[in-house]
């Protein structure tokens, strides 16, 4: 049965080969796969990460991307609902969560950035129009729907980067906080304005922000719903980094550019140790970092890494 399944995959893998000759190498942006869960190539994602022409995801809302050549492994996702700023409804939502679903099964995947093509707005929260025309039991189930949603990205196993320019406001600034890492451009404007509505951050905000910059700090952020620019998110280390306005992506990029070079598995467990070992006691903790060490040992990157070093050449990792 292995050695059927073997010849299946490397018999499509040949015929992608195949395929690609027709292309140009700017031409061969590869995208997520569309495939459902019984295609070939959704089981037999481990084959070549250089090759692979793959159909992107487009919807009204939003569009993720896989960059090209020597950044295959760099998806890119931006939010695309100018006529809105980039307000998630209920249709932005369910794109979200089909997304990043797909996202955590995609193993040619090894940073994901999150953008805008609003050039005013990263993302100005919820639809508040459409929240509207919601019954209050309604309200509660969107909230509710966000929050998960939000949580499915903060738990995937890959870095991810947001990039800031313009508004992030409620929602917005959520979503961001989720990420492993936040560029700033100077002029962005960070806020959870929530209270001024009558109500909290209910996505995850009045605990994802004391936990990244302190509870005092939140607390004043949160209570008097005062939004802060690129440099002041920096200072208070809501940011990890500002930028001129206008070039978050473009640095958000260049440290998408660097993770990607490193070692795929390494990465992973890297977040993995980090993540699950900040929830726990310390000797908890380093006993969950020698798991994740372990689970590197035997690993074909880990033999890659030592070879380049000694013959002092660029490593070649394949996340095997």
């Amino acid at each position: 049965m292995v050695v059927v399944l073997r010849s299946i995959a490397k018999s499509f893998e040949q015929q992608l080969l195949k395929q690609s000759k027709h292309y140009s190498s700017s031409q061969l942006i590869t995208h997520l796969s569309s495939f459902n869960s019984n295609s070939q190539v959704q089981q037999w994602q481990f084959q070549n990460r250089r090759t692979l022409i793959l159909e992107p995801v487009t919807s009204q809302s939003i569009k993720l991307e896989q960059l090209s050549d020597s950044d295959s492994g760099i998806l890119e996702l931006k939010l695309d609902r100018p006529d809105r700023k980039n307000a998630i409804g209920k249709a932005m939502l369910r794109e979200l969560r089909h997304v990043f679903d797909r996202i955590n099964n995609e193993r040619l995947a090894n940073v994901l950035m999150i953008s805008s093509s609003v050039p005013t707005a990263f993302c100005a929260g919820a639809d508040l129009k459409e929240r509207e025309t919601m019954t209050p039991v309604e309200v509660q189930e969107f909230v509710n729907t966000l929050r998960s949603t939000f949580s499915m990205l903060e738990e995937l196993c890959i870095p991810t980067i947001a990039a800031i320019d313009g508004a992030a406001l409620g929602g917005g600034l959520e979503m961001a906080l989720c990420c492993d890492l936040r560029v700033c451009g100077e002029a962005a404007v960070l806020g959870l304005p929530e209270t001024g509505l009558a109500i909290i951050p209910g996505a995850g905000g009045s605990q994802r922000l004391p936990r990244l910059v302190g509870k005092s700090v939140a607390k004043d952020l949160i209570f008097t719903a005062r939004k802060i620019n690129g440099k002041e998110a920096l200072l208070m280390e809501l940011a990890n980094y500002c930028v001129p306005a206008g070039e978050a992506r473009l640095k958000a990029l260049e440290i998408a550019q660097e993770i990607n070079q490193k070692a795929p598995l390494a990465i992973k467990m890297a977040k993995r140790a980090i993540d699950k070992g900040f929830e726990v006691d310390l000797e908890s903790g380093l006993a969950l970092e020698e798991d994740c060490y372990d689970q590197l040992l035997n690993t074909k990157d880990r033999l890659e890494g030592l070879a380049a070093f000694a013959e002092r050449r660029k490593p070649k990792y394949t996340g095997e």
